[in-house]
């Protein structure tokens, strides 16, 4: 009975992750589809670059928080055991990552699995916050502190001594990478996009 109660929950956190609200954001209330502008991606940083910043602020909450409330599903049935909460968190990733309402296309789900890491464990969520953060200030880019975060991230599970969640943790360093290869292109060409903050960005304005 039980696996039939988690099997469910498992396909609720995936439909969870599959929700694309800068899709529904987007169509709903400016009448654009956001996968044909900017970047063609769904997430929080086209939403910004598209719709602004009340959108892009919106679509980032609801991404991390279905995150965050996929992931802690299984205490619905009494179950605080982690490994039922990663698996759940498996799934709302996946979910964004490949939503069965965009015909299995979707995000980067870099915000989603931010707000997994909420649900999952919030000392690693903090140490998770301290790293993306100083290097977004550093970069100017979302992109490529996405990028290098995930890796330190990956470095600092095997520390938790959590085997299940280092071998998730390195699936979504594949995941991210491979969602991220258009971005790794522009980062090569110097031609990605910038965040209106940061040394990179400083430099780049007092250089022109």
């Amino acid at each position: 009975m039980f696996a039939i109660k988690f099997a469910s929950l498992l396909i609720l956190a995936y439909l969870i992750g599959s929700v694309p609200m800068g899709v529904i954001v987007g169509k709903t209330f400016f009448h654009k589809d956001i996968r044909q502008y900017g970047s063609g991606n769904i997430g929080t940083t086209n939403t910004f670059r598209v719709l602004g910043v009340k959108a892009g602020t919106f679509v980032f909450l609801f991404d991390f928080f279905k995150g965050t409330v996929a992931t802690m599903l299984p205490l619905l049935l009494g179950s605080r055991h982690q490994l039922w909460c990663l698996l759940c968190g498996v799934a709302v990733i996946l979910g964004h990552a490949f939503s069965i309402f965009l015909k299995f296309k979707g995000g980067k789900a870099v915000a989603t699995t931010a707000g997994f890491l909420l649900g999952y464990n919030l000392s690693l969520f903090w140490i998770c916050f301290f790293i993306f953060f100083p290097l977004l200030l550093i970069t100017s880019m979302v992109s490529l502190t996405s990028l290098i975060a995930i890796l330190l991230i990956f470095f600092v599970t095997l520390g938790f001594h959590d085997i299940p969640l280092s071998i998730m943790t390195a699936i979504l360093v594949v995941l991210i990478y491979w969602n991220h290869r258009s971005n790794m292109l522009r980062i090569w060409h110097h031609d990605e996009n910038l965040v209106p903050f940061g040394l990179v960005y400083w430099f780049k304005q007092h250089r022109s």
